[in-house]
């Protein structure tokens, strides 16, 4: 498996399986599944309700913990009256322990908003007690990721934001990759929006290859150095999803994907006021 390597020299597979939107009573059967077909890289969230079955299913599968590369993310921690860092630690504990592991490889701030300097002051504590190899943040644009480097002792290791044929976040990356930062995308398939699994482009350089629709856009992703995590819950996809590097796009062929770029966002705007405070009241422990 290839592996980029972070900013504090950890190494991350490029590859990974992500288990957003699976449901919790069949998370352990998909999460052993993607085990059992090759996948080492893991991404799940407070938020998803999931960890624990993920835990349940790295448990059943008896591979060495050092094998794995294991990510999870941090709600918006709601403490007006209390603290956030320590509210922060607490999540961070609870999510370790529904996942069953000592430490984590990655953890990240799920959403850009509240209170998340001190969350960042906690995780960097949590960081230095070796406690999560890693930390990042998730869905920040690029003046918020700035400023909070700017004014933080570590930079963030990763920004897993969404990224996919249809919004490609060049100039983001360009951005991430000055300052140290990887780029991780969710939503790589879009979740099929845009007709993406039957783009006639698309289409046309998947048969180039001999391949599927789903296999180029990872391979496309990959070749820009873009860390992602499928999710599948069907055996045969999760393989095939895998096999996304016996092939090479040519240069016309990632130029002709760019074409595609519509560079907006197919799902929301964590800058739209209504979608802020829709987030910023949920709750998750």
């Amino acid at each position: 498996m290839k592996t980029v390597t972070l900013n504090n020299g950890v190494e991350m597979p490029i590859l990974g399986f992500g288990v957003f939107q699976i449901p919790d009573e069949e998370t352990q059967a998909a999460v052993e599944a993607a085990l059992a077909a090759g996948y080492r890289h893991l991404d799940t969230a407070a938020s998803y309700g999931n960890e624990a079955a993920v835990g349940a299913a790295i448990k059943a599968s008896g591979i060495a913990r050092d094998e794995l590369f294991v990510t999870t993310k941090l709600w918006i921690q709601h403490a007006p009256a209390g603290n956030v860092q320590d509210d922060t630690k607490r999540a961070f504990d609870n999510s370790l322990d529904r996942l069953g592991l000592d430490y984590l490889d990655l953890y990240l701030i799920h959403q850009p908003l509240g209170d998340y300097y001190s969350e960042w002051r906690a995780m960097q504590e949590i960081n230095k007690e070796g406690l999560a190899r890693a930390i990042g943040v998730s869905n920040f644009h690029p003046d918020r990721l700035v400023d909070l480097i700017d004014h933080n002792e570590i930079v963030p290791a990763v920004n897993q934001i969404e990224t996919h044929p249809f919004h490609q976040r060049e100039a983001d990356q360009a951005l991430m990759r000055k300052r140290g930062v990887q780029i991780e995308s969710w939503g790589p398939f879009a979740e099929g929006r845009n007709n993406l699994f039957t783009d006639p482009l698309l289409t046309e350089i998947a048969e180039a290859h001999g391949r599927s629709v789903a296999q180029v856009v990872l391979r496309w992703l990959i070749q820009r150095d873009v860390v992602v995590i499928p999710k599948s819950v069907r055996p045969e996809r999760m393989a095939q999803n895998l096999d996304a590097f016996g092939f090479t796009l040519t240069e016309e062929q990632m130029g002709k994907i760019a074409t595609l770029d519509t560079g907006a966002s197919l799902f929301f705007d964590h800058r739209d006021p209504e979608m802020v405070s829709w987030l910023g009241v949920r709750r998750y422990s």
